[in-house]
């Protein structure tokens, strides 16, 4: 084992091995079964037919499989070559892996949405995801006897889990062996019918080679659109070329390259304009979708959908939403696009103004009297668009409503953590239901969330925001002098959103907790 891994410690090894797993292979590696063979075999026992011990009982993800072999290297020294290990992820990945329906629901764990106010029962929240997200739990199966030993782990690796704060309060070793493992078992079985259907369906992945119209929003910076061209290699392997643009016409273009698992998980690097990204995105019935992050900066991430141009699809209306009795621009986006725009009763198309396969740019009108709320979209056959007709906003919802941003910098190694946000505009239909209208532009701000931070002067230290865009950026770590008892640049603040819409003020609020670094960074939180 190299120095570099020896003396990582376990998130930034996570970290590390997170970015070299989801790289596609260099060379030529090992086969899996005689890299688990002479690799693993040491301490898994062979069962016959090439199962072995503990590592044949278990499904997982990319991601998932990624962590248990990170696992083994800091916390039983296993010596690994990245070759082997990104060999090893491909292999179980495909074999011993999630269905798409299995994923469903709690992919804002793989995709990195670390906002996300998670839904899960009670006893599961209090016993599992007071430590770790509950998604991590829903993204793997196994029998009761694994979650039973995966129980036995926790407790064995972590000997103080019980006494620590959120679990002194009842007997967690008791309740984890006797309720946990059999609802765990029961709600996420090693066997599924699910996954054994998908392995027999599964696709090819050199299918997915060829043209891919796209479609996105980036906080803070707004909708995009273009094409990622997409070149089968080897071994499930693919060339990624992205050209794109912003509504403001400035450029979203770049290069890299990605790997598919399971059949349908597509883990991408590329760099778009200078910076580093990842992208995943779940890939079925010839749409992709999912996120783009920031390598570094997993805060900085844009929702994707993709349709490859030779399979029909309307992805996106840009800008989704109209105001009664005006005329404006509107860009549909999509994959074969081709026939007359339909925007539902009350708008009239004007002029077309660009017409692609890829796009359809037009200049409508929207009657006074058209009927308020969120109506369907088509292009020819095409269906599958919204878009919403309002007169007033009623009310503005900062998305997310709750975040967590972190300090960082300050002469450590750990990177801040920035907020950023979205301005949702709500409307009112005539019989008085809310419906969504769609994300405006804002003017930005911060205030005190409550007396003990005005008191703490919170806004004064806790980090800047920027009024035209809803990006905030947190103080640096570290004791700082000028804060009553030298204390860090932790806070608790309200995020507030003004918008303007024809000379109507509306604004909107949501909090936002400044907190400490992210010493712990795993694939999956």
């Amino acid at each position: 084992m190299n120095k570099r891994l020896r003396f990582a410690s376990a998130g930034g090894l996570l970290a590390l091995v997170a970015g070299l797993a989801l790289q596609p292979q260099v060379g030529q590696a090992r086969e899996a079964q005689a890299i688990l063979k002479e690799t693993c075999q040491g301490c898994h026992l062979p069962e016959g037919d090439n199962a072995l011990s503990r590592i044949s009982h278990q499904r997982k993800t990319p991601e998932g499989w990624l962590m248990s072999i990170a696992r083994m290297q800091t916390m039983h020294q296993l010596q690994i070559s990245d070759e082997d290990r990104r060999t090893l992820v491909k292999y179980l990945a495909d074999t011993q892996g999630l269905a798409p329906s299995e994923t469903e629901g709690v992919r804002y764990a793989l995709e990195r949405r670390l906002n996300t106010v998670e839904q899960f029962d009670d006893q599961t929240q209090q016993m599992c995801g007071r430590c770790h997200s509950g998604a991590r739990v829903a993204l793997q199966r196994r029998p009761a006897q694994e979650w039973e030993r995966l129980v036995n782990f926790h407790l064995g690796q972590w000997p103080s889990l019980e006494y620590q704060a959120l679990s002194r309060d009842r007997d967690w070793f008791d309740l984890a062996r006797k309720e946990m493992v059999p609802l765990l078992a029961s709600r996420y079985p090693l066997d599924n019918p699910a996954w054994r259907e998908w392995q027999k369906t599964m696709p090819k992945a050199q299918a997915l080679a060829g043209d891919w119209s796209f479609s996105g929003h980036l906080p803070g910076k707004g909708e995009l659109a273009g094409v990622m061209s997409v070149k089968a290699q080897p071994n499930d392997q693919f060339a990624v070329s992205i050209d794109g643009h912003y509504a403001d016409g400035s450029p979203f273009k770049g290069q890299g390259s990605a790997v598919l698992y399971s059949g349908y998980e597509w883990r991408a690097s590329v760099t778009v304009d200078g910076v580093a990204m990842r992208q995943v995105f779940a890939v079925k019935k010839g749409e992709m979708k999912g996120r783009m992050f920031d390598k570094v900066h997993d805060e900085r991430g844009l929702d994707f959908v993709a349709a490859r141009q030779d399979q029909p699809r309307l992805l996106a209306v840009q800008p989704g939403y109209l105001k009664a009795g005006s005329e404006a621009q509107i860009s549909l986006i999509g994959s074969g696009l081709s026939g007359k725009p339909d925007f539902g009763p009350g708008v009239e198309v004007l002029q077309v103004l660009e017409q692609t396969p890829q796009r359809i740019k037009v200049r409508v009108k929207v009657a006074g009297n058209a009927t308020l709320g969120v109506q369907p979209v088509s292009v020819g056959k095409l269906n599958g668009g919204e878009l919403a007709v309002y007169r007033d906003i009623a009310e503005v919802k900062v998305v997310p409503a709750f975040s967590v941003a972190r300090i960082g910098d300050g002469g450590g190694s750990t990177p801040k953590v920035q907020g950023r946000f979205d301005a949702e505009a709500w409307g009112k239909s005539a019989d008085g239901k809310p419906y969504r209208i769609g994300l405006f532009p804002a003017t930005w701000s911060v205030a005190p969330f409550d007396e003990q931070a005005r008191e703490d002067e919170d806004v004064k230290f806790a980090g800047t925001m920027q009024a035209d865009s809803g990006v905030f950026t947190p103080g640096d770590a570290g004791p700082n002098p000028a804060r009553k008892m030298s204390t860090n640049n932790a806070g608790n603040l309200k995020v507030i959103a003004a918008v303007n819409d024809g000379g109507k003020a509306h604004t909107g609020e949501g909090q936002m907790i400044v907190t400490v670094q992210r010493w712990n960074n795993p694939p999956i939180p």
